[in-house]
């Protein structure tokens, strides 16, 4: 039997997206072996392309200019006015995609960004697309841009997100909830028994070092309940020297550094993670039960993100610094209360790796019982 080619499109706006789709492809990798899957991003780096220059347009709106980000976000949340945006991202991403599916030739697709899924489902709408598309929603919102009736199933990381989808006539029986994909390396079941660093803060603001990192070390360094930091500046290398130089002034000891892959053993040696609210950055930590506080969201999605992981009992969220900094001595003084929002976290977690992969086979292999159709390798969960 042929194997099925399943492409799954991310987008190199922040990581998160990118780290969702390397989840996605590392558990269809290992237990499924009918799959030929293959993740790659979709917006090129070439300089003078379009699609470089609208991501480099995006990155820099929310770096710099995040009350301009904030009023594009909810003034396109409307119907009218949504829809306008998502065609103008569509029209002007639609010949990358048509080079993509030309090599490529998939029989699935599958995206964890809206701008690819927007290209496609233009492409789909003129006859020119006739592959099954998912779309897997890593954010505790929907936003316009994810809308699209062309999409065969959705993914999303929450009951209440199914309810908004439906809302925007999205049939019901086309949403799963999955939760968000994470890689195994988050697993607690590899990181529960790992010791802690003291009262180590881990501040963190995504791959592309945004989220008021220098103002909150600078805060919190003056808390006497603390004991070290580490940072994490990811691809921002301006904020990284930043911090190298700043850390000569500071009381505490402060490691420093920029992209990293050893995000879960930082967040498991760590009492405390401070860090914008990205979903796929919080999903990892509640992975791995490290408490939350959550500082200097992106406007829109991630103050959802936010609310939703405050909700649940697994993270707090202060919008002032020195809230910031009040939040963070008080849950270091009291130890019940970082137990408690790491027992929270265990309710946030769902495997949403696998979940998302029977997602898969169901759009791939519709007529088949569900029991027929997973492959004979057996699937492990952790257990929480």
């Amino acid at each position: 039997m042929m194997k099925k080619k399943v492409l799954i499109l991310s987008a190199s706006i922040g990581t998160g997206h990118t780290q969702a789709a390397r989840a996605i492809e590392e558990y269809m990798q290992q237990a499924a072996e009918e799959y030929e899957v293959e993740h790659i991003d979709f917006l090129s780096n070439e300089a003078l392309s379009i699609d470089n220059i609208v991501k480099e347009t995006y990155i820099k709106i929310l770096d710099l200019f995040p009350m301009l980000y904030d009023l594009m976000y909810y003034s396109s949340q409307g119907y009218k006015k949504g829809w306008f945006v998502k065609t103008m991202f569509s029209w002007g991403l639609k010949r990358r995609m048509l080079r993509v599916l030309a090599d490529k030739h998939p029989d699935l697709l599958i995206f964890t960004h809206p701008f690819p899924a927007g290209t496609a489902a233009l492409l789909k709408r003129q006859h020119r697309l006739q592959v099954p598309m998912m779309g897997v929603i890593t954010d505790f919102a929907v936003h316009q841009l994810w809308v699209y009736p062309q999409i065969d199933r959705y993914c999303v990381a929450a009951s209440p997100l199914k309810d908004l989808l439906a809302a925007q006539g999205i049939e019901a029986e086309k949403i799963a909830v999955t939760g968000i994909p994470v890689r195994n390396i988050f697993s607690y079941r590899q990181w529960g028994n790992t010791r802690k660093k003291g009262n180590n803060v881990l501040i963190m603001g995504g791959g592309l070092g945004m989220g008021s990192i220098r103002q909150s070390l600078v805060a919190l360094d003056r808390l006497t309940a603390i004991d070290s930091f580490s940072v994490v500046t990811g691809h921002n290398a301006d904020l990284y020297d930043e911090i190298c130089r700043l850390r000569q002034e500071l009381r505490h000891p402060v490691e420093v550094l920029g992209y990293t892959n050893d995000i879960p053993a930082l967040m498991a040696q760590s009492a405390l993670l401070v860090t914008k609210p990205g979903a796929l950055t919080c999903t990892e930590a509640v992975t791995v039960q490290i408490p939350l506080v959550l500082y200097s969201p992106i406007p829109g999605q991630e103050e959802a993100n936010a609310a939703y992981m405050r909700d649940k009992g697994c993270a707090r969220w202060v919008k002032t610094k020195e809230e910031l900094s009040a939040v963070v001595a008080e849950l270091l003084t009291h130890p019940d209360r970082l137990r408690a929002m790491s027992v929270a976290s265990r309710k946030c977690h769902q495997h949403g790796a696998e979940l998302i992969g029977e997602q898969i086979r169901q759009v791939l292999y519709p007529a088949e019982r569900p029991e027929t159709i997973w492959n004979k390798k057996p699937c492990i969960r952790e257990q929480s």
